[in-house]
């Protein structure tokens, strides 16, 4: 027997322009007024130099010179793109961010119409009622593509990652589109649906490399063999997809390999990067996988942990057996991978909110509401505490709160800004009309238990975005840094040498205008130190931790080379740092 029994009530689709607005307000605030930080400003720095470059910039992706050969260039071309045809109207950094709202467009679209489609299939379709009045196929359908929408918009990775200009951004949405074309695919098997999959595919090797593609085409595959789909069809059609993907990402790798821009060709270290990220499983990585995942999947994870199990004893269910397929190779895939990052796990998110889309229409009422009412008082508990600390740090008052708000920016000054008050305030005041609406009315439509978690999580979010925007622009943007260092640097200089980290480096090019040396080096006169204003290493044997070893390692190193500068009759012309950040140093060096 189905574990759905749910009457046509509770399947009204959510308003269009409700679930709009609420992506707007989803992907806006963070993009708009927001500097580079220490998170995305290397990206961001490889598409500025994209845009401003010639070819060999756009075949060869490096920071002012810095090369990058760790991922593929597709969401860079994107960001420079956009830098092209906006930049003049929003300013580099906004322009660049464009592209990250087509990203987000893509993968909410690519989404909803996936679990739309499969919710029409006869084998999700809810028991039929005795009297009548079970839904409709199409609505049944809408309402499923909306909760999945939903729940992926209250998943916590996706609101951290989404507005950052990255590649695993761009690969968490192309993993969306292929799951719907490869739903397509299952559904009618034909030469332009494997087409679509191999664009797909194509598209992924060239935002972070060929071995989640080769991975999901190999689920693919073997989900075909689940649905008894024709072997040879299916084979002829995946070598087809295959094909299709490869000459895409030539697109790339041979004119690369042909131009050799700046006398090298990227492919190799690219390749080499790939395979470094491939080996046997380890404890660093399931540990990690496991920590991380319990809270970048909430709330997605326990919906679709239910939905597996509640759908366990049914056949031939796409809806969860295809999403489980991939979800299972993407797993194998992160977790073999020796040097794990938090934007990986992106790529599951998707298959893991549309399963929990299925999972909800089979939970008890109670557990429902009981989800409801812990999102009520959780989110607008610390709705609260932001506008009470915003309050304390623009008035002194609560005392305690005022100075715990303003201990993380060391002299910064808070003002009043009028319009990130009146966003705010607007934003507030929908939320307590929703929370009215939800007590008052006690729907029994079916997206209402994630309706009111992904609103109150989006509420959070335009909150800091707004009204502490100033303040962690203060903290985490280095544009004060670098204007301050090209105060210092006299006019007409060749170029500086450096070892800054990436983001560094394309904050000061950006914000500095510094003329860092190229891909190819070269002699400077001027050279930019990072060290630290430690002055006792740690031991190794204190931190169990190998990244820890290693970024321990790099300090010493950084703070060594500096001490042999300070030593060589170099000139000092500058020294100094961000206020928020106790450890990071800069030095401005004149060769002797």
């Amino acid at each position: 027997m189905k574990p759905v029994r749910l009457p046509a009530a509770a399947t009204l689709a959510l308003p269009r322009w409700a679930l709009f607005a609420l992506g707007m307000l989803y992907i806006l605030p963070g993009l708009i007024g927001r500097d580079p930080w220490k998170d995305d400003a290397g990206s961001f720095g490889i598409m500025w130099t994209m845009a401003r470059g010639g070819l060999h910039d756009w075949l060869y992706p490096n920071i002012a010179g810095l090369a990058v050969n760790d991922e593929g260039p597709l969401a860079f071309w994107l960001g420079a793109i956009c830098i092209k045809l906006f930049g003049w109207l929003l300013g580099d950094v906004l322009a660049a961010r464009v592209s990250n709202i087509g990203i987000f467009v893509l993968g909410t679209m690519s989404l909803w119409y996936t679990a739309f489609h499969l919710g029409r299939r006869p084998e999700a379709q809810p028991l039929r009622l005795a009297f009548g009045g079970q839904p409709e196929p199409d609505d049944y359908g809408r309402t499923l593509a909306d909760t999945a929408v939903l729940v992926y918009l209250g998943s916590l990775g996706l609101l951290l990652l989404s507005h950052e200009t990255l590649s695993v951004t761009l690969q968490g949405s192309l993993i969306a589109y292929f799951l719907y074309r490869a739903v397509r695919y299952i559904e009618g098997a034909s030469v332009r649906n494997a087409v679509l999959v191999g664009l797909a595919l194509g598209a992924l090797v060239l935002s972070r490399g060929p071995l989640s593609p080769v991975a999901l085409l190999a689920a693919l595959f073997l989900g075909t063999r689940f649905f008894r789909l024709p072997p040879a069809t299916s084979l002829r059609h995946l070598a087809l997809a295959a094909g299709v993907a490869l000459l895409l990402s030539l697109v790339w790798i041979l004119p690369a390999s042909i131009v050799q821009p700046y006398s090298q060709s990227p492919i190799p270290d690219w390749l080499a990067w790939n395979a470094s990220e491939l080996s046997l499983p380890n404890w660093a990585s399931i540990s990690a996988f496991f920590r991380v995942g319990v809270w970048f999947f909430w709330p997605a994870w326990p919906f679709a942990g239910w939905a597996i199990w509640a759908w366990r004893r049914q056949q031939n269910m796409l809806h969860i057996v295809l999403p489980l397929t991939f979800l299972g190779a993407l797993t194998v895939v992160i977790l073999c991978d020796p040097t794990p990052e938090n934007g990986d796990l992106l790529k599951l998110l998707p298959l893991l909110a549309l399963m929990a889309a299925f999972g909800l229409p089979t939970m008890k009422r109670g557990a429902i509401n009981a989800i409801d009412w812990f999102s009520v008082m959780a989110l607008t508990t610390l709705a609260a505490l932001i506008w009470l600390f915003w309050i304390a740090k623009l008035s002194g008052w609560p005392a305690k709160l005022a100075h715990n708000a303003l201990k993380l920016v060391p002299g910064f000054k808070p003002e009043f800004g009028i319009v990130s008050f009146l966003v705010a305030a607007s934003v507030t005041i929908g939320w307590i009309l929703l929370v009215r609406w939800r007590v008052s009315r006690q729907p029994a439509v079916l997206w209402r238990a994630v309706v009111l978690s992904s609103s109150g999580l989006i509420l959070l979010w335009v909150l800091l975005m707004t009204l502490f925007l100033p303040d962690l622009n203060y903290r985490r943007s280095y544009a004060g840094v670098a204007q301050a260092i090209a105060a210092k640097l006299p006019p007409g200089a060749n170029c500086i040498d450096t070892n800054v980290g990436s983001a560094q480096r394309a904050s000061f090019a950006y914000f500095g205008r510094l003329p860092f040396a190229g891909v190819e080096g070269g002699q400077c006169d001027y050279v930019l130190l990072q060290d630290s204003v430690k002055t006792r290493d740690k031991a190794d044997d204190q931190s169990g931790d190998e990244a820890d070893n290693e970024a321990n390692n790099k300090a010493r190193a950084k703070r060594a080379l500096a001490r042999r500068w300070a030593t060589s009759g170099a000139t000092l012309l500058w020294e100094g740092r961000r206020a928020s950040d106790r450890d990071e140093r800069f030095r401005l060096y004149r060769r002797r």
